[in-house]
């Protein structure tokens, strides 16, 4: 019995979504739940799964073609087998090396169907050979690592036959143009329009956090223990924004044509930084959430952007934002506003420097604070007394339990 694969039906924000990449082809046999292929939206790699066990019959719609909700994607065989493979293209044992003297195993995983699609991107714009990377993940499977690290050792190689001084022949000038993924290009939009359609401001700040390592330093230990998830910064730095929102509601507001939105709950974005590009998994009522909560959130945000898991839901609807730059080692930037929300905090490395503290110079864990703000609904008083409030929540963390 023929069974129809369509595109499901997509969020209500979502107009259409790009085939990636189809995971299996014709005559393969597939199962059910299956990955079949990949469509990416503006925010999100959704997965296709087979509807049922059989055999892939027919493909309807070639990688990079554009699909609405609904859309006939391919016919699976229901209860059909895939046909044995001939007995010539079974490999012997003296045939398991490749002409090339390459090892067969090279090719384990290099089928194609078998790329993610931030690997099957990297393998198409360095116009890579795949048969001859090694595959470390599962069944052997190509992982962006292994891409990375034969682009890796094909430089090194290259280094190795430049002349003396290093230069590169004029043969070696190579140039590749290759088209924006549409995560890219949607994020490349959004941050021009942030800038245009919003009075954007940054204000900045330090803050000592000195109290904050020595709290966490004391109880990470049995924090992990008790709630089972490490204590990070970042639940600090929520708890810190929840209670500053709480003080100054239109930071936590959004401009609406001539209307200002007012909102009495918290969700606080925070920036992850993904295979795909940047998204903002959004932290749903952090204002009740306790430190393991935001913790336990996060980190699943966290294992979820890796696995190319979060849903379209999770990235929409947020209040505020907060993104850290100093895991990448920065030591201070302008965020850019995440529309249509009007505030974003902005955290940086920490570092050692010498401070002031009661007339006397010490040595304390310093950190530069940046919000951007729409300078529209919110003045530049507002916004340093915004940032002026998470730092004091932060130098003195009892602030944070006592809400304060």
């Amino acid at each position: 019995m023929a069974v129809e694969v369509k595109v499901p039906q997509l969020p209500e924000s979502v107009a259409d979504a790009t085939l990636v990449a189809w995971n299996k082809k014709p005559g393969d046999a597939v199962k059910r739940d299956e990955n079949l292929v990949d469509l990416e939206t503006d925010k999100v790699v959704l997965e296709v799964p087979c509807p049922t066990d059989g055999v892939l019959k027919e493909i309807k719609v070639a990688d990079g073609a554009t699909v609405e909700s609904g859309d006939l994607l391919a016919i699976v065989e229901a209860g059909a087998q895939a046909e044995a493979p001939a007995a010539a293209e079974v490999p012997t044992a003296a045939a398991a090396e490749a002409p090339s003297g390459e090892p067969a195993e090279a090719a384990r995983g290099s089928a194609s169907g078998k790329l993610s699609p931030a690997v099957r991107r990297l393998v198409e714009e360095h116009d890579l050979d795949v048969s001859r990377i090694n595959g470390s993940g599962r069944d052997g499977r190509i992982t962006k690592a292994d891409v990375m690290q034969h682009l890796e050792s094909a430089d090194d190689s290259a280094a190795e036959d430049l002349p003396v001084g290093g230069t590169a022949p004029a043969a070696a000038r190579n140039e590749q143009r290759v088209p924006m993924t549409r995560l890219r290009a949607t994020i490349a939009d959004r941050m021009v329009a942030a800038q245009q359609n919003a009075a954007m401001l940054t204000t900045f700040n330090e803050v000592d956090l000195t109290e904050v390592i020595g709290l966490r330093s004391r109880h990470k230990d049995g924090f992990a223990e008790t709630h089972g998830v490490k204590l990070g910064f970042m639940s600090f730095f929520v708890r810190a924004a929840v209670e500053a929102l709480k003080k100054f509601p239109l930071v936590n507001a959004s401009v609406d044509g001539r209307d200002i939105v007012y909102h009495d709950y918290q969700d606080i974005g925070i920036a992850v930084s993904t295979e795909r590009g940047l998204l903002v998994p959004v932290l749903r009522d952090a204002g009740l959430m306790s430190f393991a909560d935001i913790e336990k959130g996060i980190a699943e945000y966290g294992r979820r952007a890796r696995e190319g898991t979060i849903g379209i839901e999770d990235l929409t609807g947020g209040t505020f934002t907060i993104t850290n730059g100093g895991i990448f080692g920065s030591m201070m930037s302008t965020p850019i506003l995440n529309p249509p929300q009007s505030g974003i905090l902005g955290m940086h490395a920490i570092m050692d420097r010498p401070v002031v503290v009661n007339g006397q110079v010490e040595i304390r864990k310093m950190m530069y604070l940046a919000m951007s703000y729409d300078h529209r609904i919110i003045d530049g008083k507002e916004a340093v007394q915004f940032v002026v409030a998470i730092k004091n929540a932060l130098e003195d963390p009892g602030r944070l339990l006592l809400q304060l």
